[in-house]
């Protein structure tokens, strides 16, 4: 007697990954890198870049000259400064050059303190941030542009704690307890660590990541429900 699968039955089985279906140990370094580059504690999103502000804005609000430091230096394409105008229109409209309109960048956004990811990593030997030991949670944003800020991690994230949060519907938004900014070949990583007394679960259905780096803001959504592996939810 021939049991008959329905065809939507079987679809899903084809789509699912087949790093969900197998232990860790039998993970192969393509399971790896899927885990790493899409799978629900890894996004690549599209992150916003804020135009500059012109002289009369920042003078205006107390400042200056353009700020510098993560966020703000390398995010502009080379030779998007502005230029003489070559017409007469140019001239009488002052054209503005692309780097004082609104940007997008693409950046990678990964829980990194869940299990599957730690083990991905150590299967497709990829060298985690050096954060600090930590029982909370941990989200890291990676391809910021610039890889020429040296310094102490904790002492470059700083700036960068009050301009982040974790939020989930009807509950107080989760600020970071620390942040942490590393040099990665090409371009540095900020680490964000969420303290272990934020209590997370299935049902908060959706938590939303929001960060301001400098002129880069960053604006994703982790599914909880599909955050489960081999039975528990992986944070």
């Amino acid at each position: 007697m021939f049991w008959l699968i329905p065809v939507s039955a079987l679809l899903l089985i084809a789509a699912e990954p087949t790093w969900r279906t197998k232990p860790v140990a039998q993970w192969t370094e393509e399971d790896a890198k899927q885990v790493l580059q899409d799978s629900p504690w890894a996004k690549t999103v599209t992150a916003g870049i804020a135009r500059r502000q012109s002289e009369d804005e920042l003078r205006e609000g107390g400042q200056m000259g353009q700020p510098h430091g993560l966020g703000y230096d390398g995010v502009d394409p080379k030779g998007s400064g502005p230029k003489l105008p070559t017409s007469i229109p140019g001239l009488l409209t002052g054209a503005r050059s692309p780097r004082s309109l609104p940007g997008v960048i693409t950046l990678k956004v990964v829980w990194e303190s869940a299990l599957p990811i730690r083990a991905a990593e150590l299967k497709a030997r990829f060298v985690e941030p050096p954060t600090l030991a930590s029982d909370g949670y941990s989200i890291a944003v990676y391809g910021i542009p610039g890889d020429y800020f040296k310094g102490d991690p904790k002492k470059l994230g700083d700036p960068l704690k009050n301009l982040a949060a974790l939020k989930r519907e009807g509950k107080k938004d989760v600020r970071p307890s620390g942040v942490e900014v590393f040099e990665r070949e090409g371009g540095s990583v900020v680490v964000y660590e969420f303290p272990p007394s934020t209590e997370i679960s299935k049902k908060d259905g959706h938590i939303e990541f929001k960060a301001q780096i400098g002129r880069i803001g960053v604006d994703e959504s982790f599914d909880v429900g599909e955050m489960e592996f081999q039975g528990k939810l992986e944070l």
